[in-house]
């Protein structure tokens, strides 16, 4: 029997219309998908009447585990879909290790395109998108300041992910290090509250301490020098 294959599906980041016919289509017809969070997973598979033979769960705590079992799978002619909680599966989350060791096992890989939390505020922003570098989640500690002085000079836009609880922390330490520069934090994209905070990212910050309690997900561009 040959190998089955592993479909990537990119799923909504806030708002579930986002979904693609192509992405429901091929929840429906796989024999397996593998989510981050099954409970989260059922609120888009019922809004769409997606009924999988197969749920299980793929997340950091079960990776190893869970990724032989898939592959085992798809050596049998089993058709897998990965889906995130939101966005696209395999970018800044453990989907990324299914699809190395798929890949090195000679599995097909389709990647279902959809929503992207990283191109939707490049979009946003207003600043150049012709390039761009993509840091994903900010270290905690180790690392972060040697990270923001790599971008000292930097002419190519930067994309990366902060928690809200941190993301005005972090706008004054990049700024300490790299200088004043413009940038644009988008928060709750695609979702009713979506909202995009742009200017001088020691301006920024100060409007988001205003507020007191910043909520949402949260999506970070700085402009290039």
């Amino acid at each position: 029997m040959s190998s089955g294959i592993l479909y990537m599906v990119a799923t909504p980041i806030g708002n579930l219309s986002d979904m693609s016919a192509r992405a429901v289509e091929t929840l429906k017809a796989v024999d397996i998908v593998a989510a981050e969070d099954t409970r989260h997973s059922r609120i888009l598979f019922n809004h769409y009447a997606v009924h999988p033979q197969r749920v299980v769960s793929y997340h950091a705590h079960n990776i190893e585990s869970r990724t032989r079992e898939l592959i085992s799978e798809l050596h049998r002619g089993k058709n897998v879909a990965l889906v995130t909680d939101a966005g696209s599966p395999g970018i800044s989350d453990p989907g990324a290790v299914l699809v190395r060791d798929a890949v090195a096992e000679g599995v097909t890989i389709c990647p279902i395109p959809g929503a992207s939390a990283v191109t939707l505020a490049l979009m946003a922003s207003g600043f150049p998108t012709h390039r761009f570098i993509y840091e994903g989640f900010l270290p905690r500690k180790k690392g972060r300041k040697t990270m923001f002085k790599s971008w000292v000079g930097e002419e190519r836009s930067i994309v990366f992910f902060e928690s809200p609880h941190r993301i005005v922390k972090t706008l004054r330490e990049i700024r300490a290090i790299t200088a004043s520069r413009r940038v644009c934090v988008a928060r709750e994209m695609t979702k009713l509250h979506e909202e995009f905070i742009r200017g001088e990212i020691g301006e920024v910050a100060d409007e988001l301490e205003k507020r007191g309690a910043v909520k949402g997900e949260i999506t970070a561009v700085l402009a290039p020098y």
